[in-house]
């Protein structure tokens, strides 16, 4: 009892000193199966698999290619237009159109939102053109982008930039506005007005609907690209990807449909999960704005 009184510093109280050997687990090693199943990739692969089995097994039940290619047939006409250079022409030629299409979208929100949340009357303009045209498709669009532009990327780039610019706007715009008084009252401290107000304070503190507004404009961009590319999505004998799917269509060659639609969904899937997953980890992950 002295040695554990003069340990401890305190007379009043008791307590028994127990050997550290004696002490339960603390931390359990994971199992192998607790380990793989903790992986966020491991887990999105697995459910891909399950999907392609899912989808080799029912194609070789329904027996008819023509509405249902099996997922092996898909994969060999994969290749085989990749190998061929074919599909990667017409890849480079939509990624092309759709970097120049979504760029613009985001500057042209950027000025927007920018002038929203420094004047009144900015805010009312935003408010406006959003209620008038976020709700009309891209596409409808694309007759008058063919009278206007003619037949080419111009065309496409517009409807790109309707696809864009209103998704974008509305989330950053969401976002500056929930930045809270607190951290606007710092940078008026500091002198900060107008670009560096926006630049320093605002986009930092709301870059996680920012990024939610890239992410949905991504997917409305993509998209949109891809219908419009079906409908005239062929210039001085050059496509794009969905130009590539209509003509494969045309000629009854489904494995080759399935094959591009195919190459869609990876692409999609590399820009949200490589691209976008990057960002948010360098960002709003290691600035602790989400778990």
């Amino acid at each position: 009892m002295s040695e554990a009184t003069s340990v401890l510093g305190r007379p009043e109280r008791t307590c028994e000193l127990v050997d550290s050997a004696e002490f339960g687990i603390v931390e359990k090693p994971l199992s192998p199966w607790e380990t793989l199943s903790n992986n966020v990739v491991l887990r999105k692969v697995a459910i891909l698999v399950a999907l392609a089995i899912v989808w080799e097994l029912y194609a070789r039940w329904l027996n008819n290619p023509l509405l249902i290619p099996t997922f092996s047939a898909t994969v060999a006409a994969f290749v085989q237009a990749v190998s061929g250079g074919g599909l990667l022409l017409k890849v480079w030629s939509s990624i092309k159109i759709l970097a120049l299409g979504y760029g613009a979208g985001l500057l042209f929100a950027a000025i927007l939102t920018t002038l929203a949340i420094t004047t009144r009357i900015g805010n009312d303009f935003l408010e406006t053109l959003t209620a008038m045209f976020n709700p009309l498709p891209a596409i409808a669009l694309l007759p008058l982008a063919l009278i206007w532009f003619g037949l080419g990327p111009r065309s496409l780039s517009f409807v790109l930039i309707q696809s864009v610019l209103w998704p974008v706007a509305l989330n950053t715009h969401s976002g500056f506005l929930s930045v809270s008084p607190t951290l606007r009252m710092v940078g008026r401290n500091y002198g900060l007005r107008g670009l560096r107000y926006v630049a320093q304070i605002l986009v930092p503190a709301a870059f996680p609907s920012i990024l939610t507004g890239l992410r949905i404009g991504w997917a409305f961009a993509w998209r949109t690209l891809i219908a419009a590319e079906l409908v005239f999505g062929v210039s001085s004998g050059q496509g794009g990807l969905g130009w590539f799917i209509y003509e494969s269509k045309n000629t009854l060659d489904i494995p080759s449909v399935f094959a591009g639609l195919f190459t869609v969904i990876l692409i999609g899937l590399f820009v949200e999960n490589v691209i976008f997953r990057t960002i948010e980890s360098r960002t709003i992950r290691k600035w602790g704005m989400s778990t």
